[in-house]
């Protein structure tokens, strides 16, 4: 069966409701990918250059634990602000791994599956008013942005997790798990939101259980590609060229 081709310019955003609920699937994606991993795969090193698995399963987990707690929050704001130079998301970044490099295996799992139900409800729980007042500023490449808290509760947090999960997945040559419902519902959003970003007109196949088919335009470019390959590129983990060029947040 033919997959149908979806206007990108119109395709529904996230709301809230249905925002969270990919969260808590996220999550628990993520539990069971790192219960699936052997003793030999934490130790893998990833794309990002400073961290193996290991490291990025304690961002994970910091990341969960500041969204459940708001003094976990605050604390590693702190911390990060005492570090001289680079991004502020990667001082904090390097702190949640840093004061969690003691952790095994088996405790990290343990503690992101206890987190992970607070982390949601937290996120579930946020105020429409605070979800939509003011605007925050960004590391570079989107400095030039004003983000919505909104938008990193119902969006980057979410993306963030699920980017590693690919991640992982790379690094240790296990599969990862995919369904169209709701790793095709993620890419959608991405795919919608890269749309806006370059406002060109063009023609996206992407392959696999979570692709699809996208249009915006005629007489377009055409890109086909795997869905896991394009969230690669334009999460700038690869470079990418013409339209792939255009980076979407993660």
């Amino acid at each position: 069966m033919e997959t149908a081709l979806i206007d990108a310019a119109v395709a529904a955003p996230l709301g809230h409701r249905e925002a969270m609920g990919l969260a808590e699937t996220e999550l628990a994606r993520m539990v069971a990918q790192l219960r699936s991993l052997s003793p030999e795969d934490w130790g893998r090193p990833t794309v990002c250059e400073l961290w193996d698995v290991r490291a990025m399963a304690t961002h994970v987990l910091g990341m969960a634990e500041a969204q459940a707690s708001f003094r976990q929050f605050a604390h590693d704001f702190r911390a990060a602000s005492k570090r001289t130079g680079g991004k502020m998301i990667d001082a904090m970044t390097a702190t949640q791994v840093s004061e969690r490099a003691s952790m095994t295996p088996a405790a990290i799992i343990d503690r992101l599956a206890a987190v992970a139900p607070k982390a949601v409800k937290a996120r579930r729980r946020t105020p429409a008013l605070m979800r939509w007042a003011g605007r925050m500023k960004q590391d570079p490449p989107f400095d030039a942005e004003r983000w919505r808290f909104g938008y990193l509760v119902d969006t980057i947090f979410t993306r963030d997790t699920w980017m590693h999960r690919l991640d992982i997945s790379r690094a240790t040559g296990q599969p990862m798990v995919l369904t169209a419902d709701h790793d095709g519902r993620l890419i959608a959003d991405v795919v919608a939101e890269w749309a806006r970003r370059h406002d060109q007109p063009f023609t996206l196949t992407l392959t696999g259980p979570a692709g699809g088919k996208w249009r915006v335009g005629d007489g377009a470019e055409h890109l086909e590609l795997g869905a896991l390959d394009f969230c690669w590129i334009v999460g700038s983990r690869q470079h990418g060229t013409g339209l792939l060029a255009t980076e979407v947040p993660f």
